[in-house]
């Protein structure tokens, strides 16, 4: 795989380049309320506009509108918020400039098709604004999206620094990890992460399993869960993973539970084998806590994939904290896996430099550790 590096050795001078970023930052109305992903595309953006790029043209989605234009996915606060950021003008949408930010791919049905031939009329389309393609979108780089991946096929292709890092970073807990090896996941539904607890298991020493997901496996253990979220199709499943996993895998010892899912319920925290019928676990609590802390003391390898509760609200925050909070405190290499664990990290305000690297995708990081093929890096080794 070519990278940015190759690129900038080559000469970019006096070339146009289209750049594939991952600017699908979180909003609240037309303000951003997370910009880590606009932030990890700055040094590749920088090293383009320092090597005398004639142009950049960024391009992003944001969401999930339904191939057509939409005002509440508008990618205009963030050209905004990059500007800012870079301390330069960007230019949006038709705007022209020497640094550019298309609107969101997504409002082309082209970007998304599974029919092959509309998105390379895309591709095409967006190749037209580049002499060459950087690719430093990672949270992007599991979809068969036509910025993605068929654009590579029509124009020289890199890999920015982004994408490199994580591919760096991944590897390592793909290979040989250094031991004691700890994964931590939480998250709603144990289907979303079997692929990646299947090809963990036999590699790490310890497997905490906390958020939503931990219901089903405590209904495989035979406790009663209330009105807790429940995959009653994994019930079996999580039977087997427990048996096959034997004392790696760690549950929660207590839970806290409420009446209602809001923040203002009443709360409660009960042991994992007295959830009341009418209550719904939303968070681990203070004892689960301190067992997932002591499984990371020693650690030398850590991920994290998945809050352990909602901790959006603040009566179901506390396990999520104390869990990163431990993990910041290891001496080894931690990761966070990206999507809902990195935006916990920051909007609980513990400070991202107690991590040795914070993924910008949450999937992608997950199906590259489950060993899959990922369409965009498919595309850049081509």
């Amino acid at each position: 795989m070519k990278t940015l590096d190759d690129l900038l050795s080559e000469g970019v001078a006096g070339r146009r380049v289209l750049l594939r970023a991952d600017l699908n930052v979180p909003l609240d109305g037309d303000k951003i309320t997370d910009d880590g992903r606009i932030r990890a595309v700055l040094p590749t953006i920088n090293a383009l506009r320092e090597a005398g790029a004639a142009k950049i043209t960024v391009m992003s989605h944001l969401g999930r509108p339904k191939g057509a234009p939409d005002p509440k996915y508008t990618l205009a606060p963030v050209a905004a918020r990059l500007s800012e950021l870079l301390g330069a003008p960007v230019a949006f949408g038709g705007a022209d400039g020497d640094l550019v930010l298309l609107e969101n791919l997504r409002f082309n049905a082209g970007e998304t098709s599974k029919v092959e031939s509309e998105r390379l009329a895309f591709a095409h389309e967006l190749a037209a604004h580049g002499d060459v393609y950087v690719d430093d979108a990672f949270g992007a780089v599991h979809r068969k999206h036509a910025s993605v991946f068929d654009v590579a096929g029509l124009l020289p292709h890199y890999s920015g620094y982004l994408v490199a890092k994580e591919l760096e970073v991944l590897s390592k807990l793909t290979g040989e990890a250094e031991r004691p090896y700890v994964v931590i996941l939480g998250g709603s539904k144990v289907s979303d992460k079997l692929a990646v607890i299947e090809a963990l298991l036999p590699k790490v020493d310890k497997l905490l399993i906390g958020g939503g997901m931990c219901f089903t496996f405590l209904k495989a253990q035979g406790h009663e869960v209330g009105k807790s979220l429940l995959q009653d199709e994994m019930v079996d499943t999580c039977k087997d993973l427990l048996q096959r996993g034997g004392d790696k895998i760690v549950l929660p010892a207590d839970v806290v539970t409420a009446d209602k899912f809001a923040a203002d319920a009443e709360v409660r925290t009960v042991g994992v084998d007295a959830i009341p019928a009418e209550e719904l676990g939303l968070d681990i609590g203070p004892e689960s806590v301190a067992a997932f802390a002591a499984a990371l003391d020693g650690a030398k390898t850590v991920f994290w994939n998945g809050p352990m509760g909602v901790f959006e609200l603040a009566p179901f925050a506390a396990g999520t904290r104390g869990v990163a909070e431990a993990i910041t405190k290891i001496d080894g290499f931690s990761v966070v896996g990206g999507g809902d664990s990195a935006a916990a990290v920051r909007a609980l305000g513990i400070p991202e430099d107690g991590f040795s690297h914070i993924s910008t995708g949450g999937g992608a990081s997950l199906e590259f550790l489950e060993g899959k093929a990922l369409p965009g890096i498919t595309a850049l080794e081509a």
